[in-house]
């Protein structure tokens, strides 16, 4: 059996007691990255043998873990932060399994969208999820495919790329759309700020340097799409 476990984004008390009673009775741990996850475990006493599973080696990873489950052991995998298979590790192995017949059990726990949504005070009832936006090429189209949407929009977002984030949401959507940013959620020095995204982009802008993982959170559109501005290359 596979077992997704949950872990916290920030605060360690946020883990349940569900996820530590899994995680000191599998033989085997997979770990986004051992030694992030070797934190966490060491702070409970949990000294189940671990192994590293990560987007870089699960293709390769993955037939091994397949073949211990089938052989009769259950393996937990956790990420560095939050739910796996949500931005993180976890979608492939999944579908191994289920190919293979091996149950999968997805424990509840933390996972970063759900509070940046709740703390933000935009509508919550009807949201969509997209995850990190395309590193390189491919934002724009991405953008511009959301221009309509008319539900809550969630992204994540690295704290080096925020600003430019914030500069490239408020082209595609307008410099008033109301949008919060959410970041170091759980940890001493948590923030949710509102705003539009002019607001925000002028905040965020003029801070030195941004820390903690971000969840941006933009209302949605009562609008016609707006057109974007010509640029020379598409991510420019």
């Amino acid at each position: 059996m596979l077992y997704l476990v949950p872990t916290p984004v920030g605060n360690l008390e946020d883990i349940t007691l569900r996820a530590l009673r899994v995680l000191k009775e599998v033989p085997l741990i997979a770990c986004e990255d051992t030694r992030t996850s070797g934190v966490l475990l060491d702070h409970f006493g949990i000294t189940t043998a671990r192994t590293s599973y990560h987007d870089h080696n699960e293709r390769h990873k993955a037939p091994h873990l397949i073949a211990r489950m089938e052989a009769g052991d259950d393996i937990a995998l956790i990420t560095d932060a939050g739910t796996p298979g949500i931005s993180d590790p976890g979608f492939y192995l999944v579908r191994a399994c289920h190919e293979a017949g091996i149950p999968v059990v997805a424990l509840p726990g933390p996972t970063a969208f759900v509070p940046a949504l709740v703390a933000s005070g935009l509508p919550a009832e009807r949201f969509v999820f997209e995850g990190f936006l395309p590193a390189k090429k491919g934002r724009k189209t991405r953008l511009l495919s959301l221009q309509a949407e008319t539900r809550t929009i969630i992204f994540y977002e690295s704290p080096h790329r925020l600003t430019r984030m914030l500069e490239q949401l408020k082209d595609a959507f307008g410099e008033e759309r109301p949008a919060a940013v959410a970041r170091e959620l759980s940890k001493k020095f948590e923030e949710v700020r509102r705003g539009t995204l002019a607001e925000l982009l002028t905040h965020y802008g003029a801070q030195e340097k941004v820390r903690g993982e971000c969840v941006v959170v933009v209302a949605g559109s009562g609008r016609e799409p707006r057109a974007l501005p010509d640029e020379s290359e598409e991510d420019a």
